[in-house]
């Protein structure tokens, strides 16, 4: 029995985030390892903005505040920071996480990824810029890889911010590199002049919906759908159009991992109660890449809203529409909210998706088979 360490972003309030490294945990055990997960020193953020830059206390407390700026009902906002504030104490122990920090531990092979764990051109400074995220003074026998993704950070901002030489040096000591998606593959393959293997995340690799015991039944008493999206990210013009859209289909509209101004219900419940949600739902409607693989694998009808990157703004056309090509769905993303009444008729083929996972799913297990030894 071989000692990995799992270094990914488990310790975000954020259902994705949790999913993904649950179900990494779970593919490894399954190959018989013992698994832990480690943390990393958070290092400051290559774009520097005032806001960022201040300590911890007075960002969550900002947080908090920006929380009763978005137009939501008052009773959701609430609930929303109850479920930030509790989101570690519930659901981090399901993952054997603790309060006390796993630094740098002595292992048989760490494993970087999955997430967006590579993204360090960027201002967030929960996560900033931590060259151990690209293997730095690890102490483990075998270093790797599992559908690391440099989320919206291009070779270009590596090269204008002056980190190219160094995390392409710090790439080149690893020895196997999976990523997620095209433009993390081109990163690494300009900086290494190395080929790396491609894997789904890990919430599409682990067969949640038929291997997870922890998923429960829901019954709604009504019918609903699903609004995944952060806080924020929904335009005033969209929610309206939403809340017409859901009352023309005699539908509730529940907003799960973030308030929503149209939301009828903001649902506070845990990562696999989501899913449980997800698969009673008549259609969603997501701008993110997690929401859209939890439709994928729950088999709803979804509309994949794509956000352009403008200057140091927060995109997901890249991601998405990477995801989605791969999965075969091109045809579920849109730039407009409108196109949702035409997407959400058509039907998805998903015994053509699901013959795709299963065949992806293989490939993921002989990497980390032959690999983690």
């Amino acid at each position: 029995m071989k000692k990995v360490g799992i270094m990914s972003m488990q310790r975000i309030a954020n259902y994705g985030s949790f999913l993904q490294a649950y179900a990494l945990k779970q593919l490894i055990e399954e190959l018989g390892h013992k698994v832990e997960f480690v943390d990393y020193h958070v290092g400051a953020p290559v774009i520097a903005e005032n806001a960022d830059s201040k300590n911890k206390f007075v960002r969550k407390l900002e947080k908090g505040l920006e929380t009763f700026q978005y137009q939501a009902p008052f009773s959701h906002k609430l609930s929303f920071i109850r479920y930030k504030q509790s989101f570690a104490k519930k659901y981090m122990p399901l993952l054997g996480i603790t309060d006390e920090m796993n630094y740098n531990p002595t292992l048989d092979c760490l494993v970087i990824g999955s997430d967006e764990v590579f993204n360090c051109i960027q201002k967030n400074s929960n996560v900033g810029y931590s060259t151990e995220l690209f293997g730095k003074d690890n102490h483990a026998d075998r270093l790797i890889t599992y559908a690391a993704s440099f989320g919206n950070t291009t070779l270009e901002k590596l090269e204008k911010y002056q980190k190219a030489g160094e995390v392409g040096n710090l790439l080149k000591e690893f020895d196997a590199i999976s990523v997620r998606d095209a433009n993390s593959g081109s990163i690494v393959e300009q900086l290494t002049g190395e080929e790396p293997v491609y894997n789904l995340d890990p919430v599409l690799t682990y067969d949640y919906m038929n291997c997870c015991d922890k998923i429960p039944q829901i019954k709604a008493a009504e019918k609903y759908l699903i609004l995944y999206a952060y806080a924020g990210r929904i335009s005033n013009d969209e929610a309206d159009w939403i809340a017409e859209y859901a009352k023309k289909k005699n539908l509730k509209v529940y907003a799960i991992g973030g308030i929503q101004k149209c939301a009828d219900r903001f649902i506070d419940c845990s990562p696999f109660e989501v899913l449980a949600y997800f698969r009673n739902a008549e259609e969603v409607i997501t701008d993110t890449f997690h929401g859209s693989i939890f439709s994928v694998i729950t088999h709803r009808p979804f509309t994949t809203l794509i956000r352009k990157s403008v200057g140091n703004s927060y995109g997901n056309e890249e991601k998405l529409s990477d995801l989605l090509n791969r999965l075969g769905l091109t045809e579920r993303m849109t730039t407009k909210v409108e196109d949702t009444e035409q997407i959400n008729q058509q039907p998805v083929d998903y015994e053509k998706v699901d013959e795709l996972l299963k065949a992806q799913r293989e490939i993921a297990k002989d990497y980390l088979r032959d690999d983690l030894l």
